[in-house]
């Protein structure tokens, strides 16, 4: 299925509801994007508006991808770096792909849409992501261009026992 994305789009009801049923589909699947499951919409509501928050106010930048349908498929934010030193790169975060649509094309869309956008940004060089260890995310990210730059074992408690490396991880854009 082909998404058409967009840097920044107009974030208007349908678009905000279809974020949060996309966040809340995607952390009930299992995703990597904040939560462990089960959630419900009102869960993840809050973590929504403060990416909704962050858009208002400049510091973050949002990506999504629609089907042909218009229902939002994908999506994932830029976060601009605030730190004088660091403003040459980006990170992305809750990047997410609507569980029926991955291993059909749509992650590796998104993250060539992430890579696409945060070229069009003044003076960014490189997209930070940080992911979660135990999913095979690394891979994917790796197969999309990036490399992984470093590891904190054990840094993400799921749940009692379950300790998950954070990876970190950089796409250079040039």
């Amino acid at each position: 299925m082909t998404l058409t994305f967009a840097l920044d789009p107009v974030v208007d009801p349908a678009l905000r509801d279809g974020l949060l049923d996309l966040w809340t589909e995607v952390s009930n699947a299992g995703g990597a994007v904040g939560f462990v499951p089960p959630v419900t919409a009102e869960d993840v509501r809050p973590a929504l508006v403060k990416h909704l928050v962050a858009m208002v106010e400049g510091s973050h930048r949002l990506i999504v991808g629609h089907d042909g349908a218009g229902r939002v498929g994908a999506a994932a934010v830029l976060a601009l770096n605030p730190h004088r030193l660091m403003r040459h790169w980006v990170t992305a975060y809750t990047v997410m792909v609507a569980p029926d649509l991955q291993g059909r094309g749509a992650g590796r869309a998104l993250m060539a849409a992430v890579a696409d956008a945060a070229r069009t940004l003044d003076g960014i060089e490189a997209v930070r992501l940080s992911c979660r260890g135990g999913l095979g995310l690394e891979h994917f990210y790796a197969s999309c261009g990036y490399k992984e730059v470093g590891r904190v074992p054990d840094a993400i408690r799921v749940g009692p026992g379950d300790d998950r490396d954070d990876i970190t991880m950089l796409l250079p854009l040039h």
